[in-house]
C-alpha cells in the first residue's frame, strides 16, 4: 500500500527556513518523478516543485532560487527545504508520487500525502 506523510511544517518568521519531509512507503522514492504542491486557504491547488525518478529538478517561478526538493533513497523520503520565506508561501504543502489519476495542468499525480501546514507571519 502506498503511503505519504508529510511533516515539518510550523509557523516561521518572513525570512525563516523550514525543512518538509515525506516518508514514503510501499514505493521506491528514486524510481519514481515526485512532487510538492500547495494550498493557500481559500485557494486552489499550485504546483510547487517536480523531482523526476532521473534526479532533474524543476521549480516554479515563484519559489526558484528559495526552495529546494531532494530525496534520501535510504530513507525513502523525499524533502523540500524552504529558504528566504515569504507571508506569500502560507499553504499547506503535499507530496505527491507521480501518476495519471489527478491532474493539475500536464502535472499529474496518484497519491498525496495529508499535507503539512507551513505559515509565514510576523
Amino acid at each position: 500500500e502506498v503511503q505519504l506523510v508529510e511533516s515539518g511544517g510550523g509557523l516561521v518568521q518572513p525570512g525563516g527556513s523550514l525543512r518538509l519531509s515525506c516518508a514514503a512507503s510501499g514505493f521506491a522514492v528514486r524510481s519514481y518523478g515526485m512532487m510538492w504542491f500547495r494550498q493557500a486557504q481559500g485557494k486552489g491547488l499550485e504546483w510547487v516543485s517536480t523531482m523526476n525518478g532521473d534526479g532533474g529538478t524543476y521549480y516554479a517561478d515563484s519559489v526558484k532560487g528559495r526552495f529546494t526538493i531532494s530525496r534520501d533513497a535510504a530513507q525513502n523520503t523525499l524533502y523540500l527545504q524552504l529558504n528566504s520565506l515569504q507571508t506569500e508561501d502560507t499553504a499547506m504543502y503535499y507530496c505527491t508520487k507521480t501518476g495519471s489519476r489527478y491532474c493539475l495542468g500536464d502535472r499529474c499525480y496518484d497519491y498525496r500525502g495529508q499535507g503539512t501546514q507551513v505559515t509565514v507571519s510576523s
